[in-house]
């Protein structure tokens, strides 16, 4: 098992720490709190994109009536993961998480917990190798039934929007007709503090994220059936009505969620 490094940050520690998790270390604290400092906001992009994910299964399960999902670029566990909130909702619900990250990789035991209904595997796989995936899902997933592809901040990581797009093509053909997309990511155009925080943070050696304009987010949808209200910033997609009656404030992540006709 490749050795894991705590004497640098790391994006998923740092995520993690952001969203109020412990599977982090000093130096994935220190760096979180220095992009605070520039760009306080961060913590609200990461728990907004939680919460969509959230809404999105819910819908999901609930009125699209998926029971399989594909969550690729897992991340750390933390709280109200994809499996929780499905099998919450449905049993039944069978759920494959998919990373190679060796930091992810240690900690999947807190991922492969599942109801005894359902089923929740994890499988050590990178989501350059799209068919090796695939073929792995297959093990636990039933690839005639639809299924909900999952990327969840991860095709920022991806250098290039062609590569990105292409990734995201080849995942889903290999997904039978009735099957979603649900995608959210850092986005430019809403947000100049964040675009300035996380250019700078790209900057400092870390593993760089990179935030796209809404049409490259939107892109990913291409030949798919939006689900409305389409692609938006993620407190705008289907919100809960919230206890003071504020309404959601657009932030620098958008998210949607598609369907394969």
């Amino acid at each position: 098992m490749t050795e894991i490094d705590t004497s640098v940050p790391h994006s998923a520690r740092i995520w993690n720490y952001w969203l109020g998790g412990k599977d982090n270390y000093p130096v994935d604290e220190a760096a979180g709190d220095a992009y605070t400092a520039v760009f306080p906001g961060i913590v609200t992009i990461a728990r907004s994109s939680r919460a969509f994910l959230g809404r999105a299964i819910r819908y999901l399960v609930l009125e699209a009536g998926v029971r399989q999902f594909l969550d690729v670029g897992t991340g750390l566990p933390t709280a109200d993961n994809t499996h929780e909130v499905a099998q919450r909702l449905a049993p039944e619900a069978r759920i494959v998480y998919v990373d190679n990250d060796p930091l992810v990789l240690a900690h999947a035991r807190a991922l492969l917990t599942s109801t005894p209904e359902g089923v929740t595997a994890y499988e050590d796989l990178s989501l350059y190798e799209p068919e090796g995936v695939l073929e792995a899902a297959g093990r636990t997933l039933d690839t005639t039934r639809p299924t909900a592809l999952i990327l969840s901040g991860i095709l920022g990581h991806v250098e290039g929007h062609d590569r990105a797009r292409d990734l995201v093509r080849r995942l889903m053909a290999g997904l039978p007709a009735g099957s979603f997309l649900c995608v959210n990511d850092g986005s430019r155009g809403t947000d100049p503090a964040y675009e300035a925080a996380q250019d700078g943070y790209n900057e400092t050696g870390a593993v760089p994220y990179f935030l796209r304009p809404v049409e490259q987010i939107e892109a990913y949808f291409d030949g798919l059936d939006l689900v409305d209200p389409g692609v938006v910033p993620v407190p705008l997609w289907r919100p809960d009505p919230a206890p003071d009656g504020t309404a959601p404030q657009p932030i620098g992540q958008h998210g949607g969620l598609a369907r394969k006709p």
